[in-house]
Protein backbone atom coordinates (compact mmCIF):
# COMPACT_ATOMS: atom_id res chain seq x y z
CA UNK A 1 0.00 0.00 0.00
CA UNK A 2 1.27 3.52 -0.71
CA UNK A 3 0.05 7.07 -0.79
CA UNK A 4 1.28 10.40 -2.12
CA UNK A 5 2.40 13.13 0.20
CA UNK A 6 0.50 16.18 -1.00
CA UNK A 7 3.02 18.66 0.41
CA UNK A 8 5.88 17.58 -1.84
CA UNK A 9 4.24 15.07 -4.17
CA UNK A 10 6.36 12.03 -3.45
CA UNK A 11 5.53 8.38 -2.90
CA UNK A 12 5.86 7.87 0.84
CA UNK A 13 5.55 4.12 1.49
CA UNK A 14 5.88 1.73 -1.37
CA UNK A 15 7.12 -1.76 -2.21
CA UNK A 16 8.49 -1.92 -5.74
CA UNK A 17 8.65 -5.25 -7.58
CA UNK A 18 11.44 -5.40 -10.13
CA UNK A 19 12.28 -8.16 -12.61
CA UNK A 20 15.89 -9.36 -12.83
CA UNK A 21 15.70 -8.96 -16.61
CA UNK A 22 15.09 -5.22 -16.23
CA UNK A 23 18.08 -4.45 -14.03
CA UNK A 24 20.45 -1.65 -15.10
CA UNK A 25 24.10 -2.33 -15.92
CA UNK A 26 25.16 -0.44 -12.80
CA UNK A 27 23.38 1.16 -9.83
CA UNK A 28 22.20 4.71 -10.49
CA UNK A 29 20.86 7.73 -8.63
CA UNK A 30 17.47 8.08 -10.30
CA UNK A 31 15.50 7.18 -7.19
CA UNK A 32 17.67 9.39 -5.02
CA UNK A 33 17.30 12.26 -7.50
CA UNK A 34 13.50 11.89 -7.47
CA UNK A 35 13.58 12.21 -3.69
CA UNK A 36 16.01 15.15 -3.77
CA UNK A 37 13.86 16.97 -6.32
CA UNK A 38 10.77 16.43 -4.17
CA UNK A 39 12.38 18.09 -1.18
CA UNK A 40 13.96 15.14 0.62
CA UNK A 41 17.63 15.99 1.19
CA UNK A 42 18.57 13.13 3.52
CA UNK A 43 17.87 9.96 1.52
CA UNK A 44 19.19 6.77 3.14
CA UNK A 45 19.93 3.58 1.23
CA UNK A 46 19.74 0.45 3.40
CA UNK A 47 20.89 -3.11 2.86
CA UNK A 48 21.89 -6.14 4.92
CA UNK A 49 24.30 -9.06 4.69
CA UNK A 50 24.58 -12.39 6.47
CA UNK A 51 20.96 -13.46 6.27
CA UNK A 52 21.75 -16.95 5.01
CA UNK A 53 24.85 -17.60 7.11
CA UNK A 54 24.94 -20.37 9.70
CA UNK A 55 26.96 -18.33 12.18
CA UNK A 56 27.53 -14.74 13.18
CA UNK A 57 25.26 -11.70 13.14
CA UNK A 58 23.15 -10.24 10.38
CA UNK A 59 24.54 -6.77 9.67
CA UNK A 60 22.88 -3.80 7.98
CA UNK A 61 24.20 -0.44 6.84
CA UNK A 62 22.53 2.86 6.05
CA UNK A 63 24.15 5.37 3.68
CA UNK A 64 23.16 8.99 3.04
CA UNK A 65 24.90 10.75 0.15
CA UNK A 66 25.20 14.50 -0.37
CA UNK A 67 23.11 15.99 -3.18
CA UNK A 68 25.93 15.85 -5.74
CA UNK A 69 24.79 13.29 -8.35
CA UNK A 70 27.44 13.93 -11.04
CA UNK A 71 30.25 13.87 -8.50
CA UNK A 72 28.94 10.67 -6.90
CA UNK A 73 28.51 8.82 -10.20
CA UNK A 74 32.05 9.73 -11.17
CA UNK A 75 33.65 9.01 -7.79
CA UNK A 76 31.75 5.76 -7.17
CA UNK A 77 31.57 4.31 -10.69
CA UNK A 78 32.95 1.00 -9.40
CA UNK A 79 30.21 0.50 -6.80
CA UNK A 80 28.05 -2.56 -7.37
CA UNK A 81 26.04 -5.02 -5.28
CA UNK A 82 28.62 -6.30 -2.77
CA UNK A 83 28.07 -9.91 -3.89
CA UNK A 84 29.44 -8.98 -7.33
CA UNK A 85 32.77 -7.66 -6.00
CA UNK A 86 35.92 -9.38 -4.78
CA UNK A 87 36.98 -8.77 -1.14
CA UNK A 88 39.80 -6.43 -2.19
CA UNK A 89 37.55 -4.38 -4.47
CA UNK A 90 34.84 -4.26 -1.79
CA UNK A 91 37.29 -2.90 0.75
CA UNK A 92 38.61 -0.30 -1.68
CA UNK A 93 35.09 0.76 -2.58
CA UNK A 94 34.16 1.01 1.10
CA UNK A 95 36.99 3.53 1.57
CA UNK A 96 35.75 5.54 -1.40
CA UNK A 97 32.17 5.48 -0.08
CA UNK A 98 33.20 6.66 3.39
CA UNK A 99 35.19 9.48 1.80
CA UNK A 100 32.06 10.98 0.21
CA UNK A 101 29.08 10.01 2.39
CA UNK A 102 27.15 12.60 4.32
CA UNK A 103 26.03 10.04 6.91
CA UNK A 104 26.55 6.30 7.45
CA UNK A 105 25.45 3.87 10.13
CA UNK A 106 25.75 0.19 11.01
CA UNK A 107 23.25 -2.01 12.82
CA UNK A 108 23.26 -5.71 13.63
CA UNK A 109 21.30 -8.53 15.21
CA UNK A 110 23.15 -11.16 17.19
CA UNK A 111 22.86 -14.93 16.66
CA UNK A 112 20.83 -15.03 19.89
CA UNK A 113 18.36 -12.50 18.49
CA UNK A 114 18.17 -14.42 15.22
CA UNK A 115 17.28 -17.58 17.15
CA UNK A 116 14.78 -15.72 19.33
CA UNK A 117 12.94 -13.67 16.71
CA UNK A 118 13.64 -15.49 13.44
CA UNK A 119 15.85 -14.27 10.62
CA UNK A 120 13.23 -12.02 8.98
CA UNK A 121 12.45 -10.02 12.12
CA UNK A 122 16.13 -10.01 13.14
CA UNK A 123 16.95 -8.54 9.73
CA UNK A 124 14.40 -5.78 10.27
CA UNK A 125 15.89 -5.09 13.70
CA UNK A 126 19.40 -4.78 12.21
CA UNK A 127 18.14 -2.48 9.46
CA UNK A 128 16.22 -0.26 11.86
CA UNK A 129 19.30 -0.05 14.10
CA UNK A 130 21.37 1.10 11.14
CA UNK A 131 18.86 3.92 10.59
CA UNK A 132 18.75 4.99 14.24
CA UNK A 133 22.57 4.97 14.36
CA UNK A 134 22.65 7.84 11.84
CA UNK A 135 23.43 11.22 13.40
CA UNK A 136 20.41 12.81 11.68
CA UNK A 137 17.01 11.33 10.88
CA UNK A 138 16.58 10.67 7.13
CA UNK A 139 13.72 12.16 5.15
CA UNK A 140 13.34 9.04 2.98
CA UNK A 141 14.51 5.41 3.05
CA UNK A 142 15.40 3.28 0.02
CA UNK A 143 15.57 -0.35 1.16
CA UNK A 144 16.61 -3.59 -0.47
CA UNK A 145 13.62 -5.97 -0.39
CA UNK A 146 12.49 -5.47 3.23
CA UNK A 147 9.96 -2.88 4.38
CA UNK A 148 10.42 -1.25 7.77
CA UNK A 149 7.04 0.42 8.15
CA UNK A 150 6.47 -1.16 11.58
CA UNK A 151 9.98 -0.36 12.79
CA UNK A 152 10.57 3.24 11.71
CA UNK A 153 8.14 6.08 10.97
CA UNK A 154 9.99 7.42 7.93
CA UNK A 155 8.70 7.46 4.33
CA UNK A 156 10.25 4.54 2.51
CA UNK A 157 10.49 2.50 -0.67
CA UNK A 158 11.41 -1.19 -0.53
CA UNK A 159 12.40 -2.90 -3.77
CA UNK A 160 13.71 -6.24 -4.99
CA UNK A 161 17.28 -6.08 -6.33
CA UNK A 162 17.65 -2.66 -4.74
CA UNK A 163 21.42 -3.13 -4.51
CA UNK A 164 21.52 -3.40 -8.31
CA UNK A 165 19.32 -0.33 -8.84
CA UNK A 166 20.14 2.31 -6.25
CA UNK A 167 23.67 3.59 -5.69
CA UNK A 168 22.83 4.32 -2.06
CA UNK A 169 21.61 0.76 -1.44
CA UNK A 170 24.60 -0.74 -3.28
CA UNK A 171 26.94 1.39 -1.16
CA UNK A 172 25.14 0.22 1.98
CA UNK A 173 25.57 -3.40 0.90
CA UNK A 174 29.33 -2.85 0.58
CA UNK A 175 29.71 -1.18 3.99
CA UNK A 176 27.64 -3.91 5.64
CA UNK A 177 29.61 -6.70 3.95
CA UNK A 178 33.03 -5.26 4.80
CA UNK A 179 31.96 -4.67 8.42
CA UNK A 180 30.54 -8.18 8.81
CA UNK A 181 33.56 -9.83 7.21
CA UNK A 182 35.80 -8.03 9.70
CA UNK A 183 33.62 -9.25 12.56
CA UNK A 184 33.86 -12.85 11.32
CA UNK A 185 37.65 -12.62 11.01
CA UNK A 186 37.74 -11.43 14.64
CA UNK A 187 35.52 -14.36 15.65
CA UNK A 188 37.97 -16.75 13.97
CA UNK A 189 40.52 -15.81 16.65
CA UNK A 190 37.97 -16.39 19.39
CA UNK A 191 36.87 -19.72 17.90
CA UNK A 192 39.89 -21.15 16.05
CA UNK A 193 39.48 -24.15 13.79
CA UNK A 194 36.07 -23.28 12.33
CA UNK A 195 37.38 -21.29 9.36
CA UNK A 196 35.27 -18.21 10.02
CA UNK A 197 37.98 -16.09 8.42
CA UNK A 198 37.44 -18.03 5.17
CA UNK A 199 33.72 -18.80 4.84
CA UNK A 200 32.45 -15.94 7.07
CA UNK A 201 29.88 -18.25 8.66
CA UNK A 202 28.19 -19.41 5.45
CA UNK A 203 27.36 -23.06 4.78
CA UNK A 204 30.38 -24.08 2.73
CA UNK A 205 31.83 -27.59 2.53
CA UNK A 206 34.66 -26.43 4.78
CA UNK A 207 32.19 -25.21 7.39
CA UNK A 208 30.24 -28.46 7.23
CA UNK A 209 33.45 -30.46 7.64
CA UNK A 210 34.46 -28.44 10.70
CA UNK A 211 31.07 -29.00 12.30
CA UNK A 212 31.38 -32.78 11.93
CA UNK A 213 34.54 -32.58 14.06
CA UNK A 214 33.73 -29.68 16.37
CA UNK A 215 30.53 -28.76 18.15
CA UNK A 216 28.66 -25.57 17.17
CA UNK A 217 29.86 -22.42 18.91
CA UNK A 218 27.81 -19.82 20.80
CA UNK A 219 27.86 -17.68 17.64
CA UNK A 220 26.14 -20.34 15.54
CA UNK A 221 22.42 -20.03 14.78
CA UNK A 222 20.84 -23.01 16.50
CA UNK A 223 17.41 -22.56 14.93
CA UNK A 224 18.91 -22.98 11.46
CA UNK A 225 18.29 -26.56 10.40
CA UNK A 226 21.90 -27.53 9.52
CA UNK A 227 23.18 -26.32 12.91
CA UNK A 228 20.27 -27.92 14.77
CA UNK A 229 21.06 -31.24 13.08
CA UNK A 230 24.79 -31.01 13.81
CA UNK A 231 24.07 -30.08 17.44
CA UNK A 232 21.64 -33.00 17.83
CA UNK A 233 24.19 -35.36 16.26
CA UNK A 234 26.91 -34.22 18.70
CA UNK A 235 24.59 -34.68 21.69
CA UNK A 236 23.72 -38.20 20.53
CA UNK A 237 27.42 -39.06 20.24
CA UNK A 238 28.15 -37.70 23.72
CA UNK A 239 25.25 -39.67 25.21
CA UNK A 240 26.61 -42.99 23.93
Amino acid sequence: MFWFCEEIGRVENMTVKVSRTNLPLRPHLRLETECWNSGCKLVAGIDEVGRGAWAGPVVAAAVVFPVRPRFLLRKLKGVRDSKCLSPNVRYRMSRSILDVVLLSGIGSSSPEEIDRYGIVDATRIAMSRSVTSLKSKPDQLLIDAVDLQKEVSIPQKAMNFGDSISLSIAAASILAKVHRDQLMVALSSQYPGYGFECHKGYGTHMHQDMLTRLQPTPVHRYTFKPIALFHKYRLEILDK
